[in-house]
């Protein structure tokens, strides 16, 4: 059973490694985007949408750097304002996914007060999520294409 566990473990080694940094990078927009939207709507500054979208404005700059310079740092292989611009195309369609869970919420179920809102918010910024590292490592973080390995038949016809 231990064998079978580090073979696995072996196996899928970069990808747990990668995951967990997006998981840190991603607890740090968290932050800024959750606590960011509850403080603005907690304290009535802007809407419910609005406090949504703008801490994930902000928190959108936090992951790119983040995701861009630790969690993929190995994939840098597109033009920075490529992968910036994909990258805010992406964030818009997360932050569409968060927006429907608050709307629904507030404006469909009616339900206005502050658990409510920071629940819809962690469901929506989870779905969200899900998204988001399944997009980036598609349209933003491209994996290099594999090595080409030379053959060496010619070598070995010119060497007969």
């Amino acid at each position: 059973m231990g064998s079978l566990i580090v073979g696995l473990y072996r196996r899928f080694e970069h990808l747990i490694a990668e995951f967990a940094k997006f998981g840190v990078v991603g607890a740090m927009a968290a932050v800024v985007d959750l606590g960011g939207a509850g403080l603005m709507q907690g304290t009535h500054v802007v809407g419910p949408l609005t406090a949504k979208a703008i801490s994930t404005a902000v928190a959108t700059v936090v992951s790119y750097l983040g995701n861009r310079f630790w969690t993929f740092r190995d994939r840098d292989n597109h033009a920075p304002l490529r992968a910036w611009t994909v990258f805010i195309v992406l964030n818009l369609v997360g932050l569409a996914i968060a927006e429907a869970v608050i709307g629904i919420t507030y404006y469909g179920m009616g339900l206005h007060d502050s658990l409510a809102y920071n629940a819809a918010q962690v469901i929506g910024t989870g779905l969200a999520m899900v998204f988001r590292y399944w997009s980036y490592k598609k349209w933003v973080f491209i994996a290099p294409p594999p090595a080409v390995e030379e053959s060496l038949e010619p070598e070995l016809a010119n060497a007969g």
